[in-house]
């Protein structure tokens, strides 16, 4: 019997989820962002892509669960790249999944593998956060994204499934200038874009007092040797990578 992908983004990413259940799979992106939501998105918009992270050594477990989805994979990106990176295609609904391996890799690096199996069905909230934070050129479904997850769930300084680890956030940023610097723009970014959402007073003093709360503790942070030497060169030198066209 034939299995074809679901065509509805979300739903699609649940069952994938369902079917990797014995994986340490779990979902990052914008479909991450509305699964995990627990109240209505404040900004809805539609997704192209679904995204995934896996552990080490797990390639071709997580290879044969898409197979069994109705999946094509890119065989020969997968064969030179399968360390760190998977491609698959719905070629029903025209859609790409990406499989990134123990840490997400675009304009920074977001560490993963440690950290993969603390939520259920996505990475951790707060690392949901940095993978948008660290894109340098931040798009309006990305932003989008961040304000939608600042207005659901509450900032701490745990991983609690309902909170996003904002002490985990500073303490990332604090070791690495480039993904701090990055990080920081997109939060000021955000910020002066809210006024264009037309939201409620509320709403927008909830995204807006979690913004400067998320900075504050950004800037708190005692930074390390190695953030301070970078520091000193600033933005002289490029601090972001360009992300990795493929497919």
């Amino acid at each position: 019997m034939t299995v074809t992908p679901l065509s509805d983004v979300l739903d699609e990413a649940q069952r994938i989820l369902d079917q990797g259940a014995g994986l340490p799979l779990r979902l990052l992106g914008g479909a991450a962002v509305a699964l995990a939501a627990p109240i209505q998105l404040l900004l809805p918009r539609t997704y192209a892509d679904i995204d995934f992270v896996t552990a080490s050594g797990r390639g071709p477990e997580v290879v044969q669960t898409f197979e069994e989805l109705g999946y094509v994979g890119d065989q020969r990106f997968n064969g030179l790249n399968g360390h760190r990176r998977l491609l698959f295609y719905d070629e029903a609904n025209e859609r790409r999944v990406d499989v990134f391996v123990a840490k997400f890799e675009m304009c920074h690096q977001i560490p993963l593998a440690k950290r993969l199996t603390l939520n259920a069905r996505t990475i951790p909230l707060a690392d949901l956060l940095l993978t948008k934070l660290q894109i340098f050129a931040l798009n309006e479904k990305d932003q989008r994204d961040v304000v939608n997850l600042l207005h659901a769930f509450a900032l701490a300084d745990t991983d609690d499934e309902g909170a996003i680890n904002v002490r985990y956030v500073a303490e990332l940023l604090s070791g690495d200038w480039g993904l701090w610097r990055t990080s920081t723009l997109n939060i000021e970014r955000v910020r002066v874009a809210l006024g264009r959402y037309e939201l409620t007073p509320e709403q927008e003093e909830v995204v807006r007092t979690r913004l400067d709360e998320l900075r504050g503790s950004i800037d708190n942070a005692p930074k390390s040797t190695k953030w301070k030497v970078r520091a000193r060169v600033g933005e002289r030198v490029k601090w972001y990578e360009e992300p990795e066209e493929v497919g």
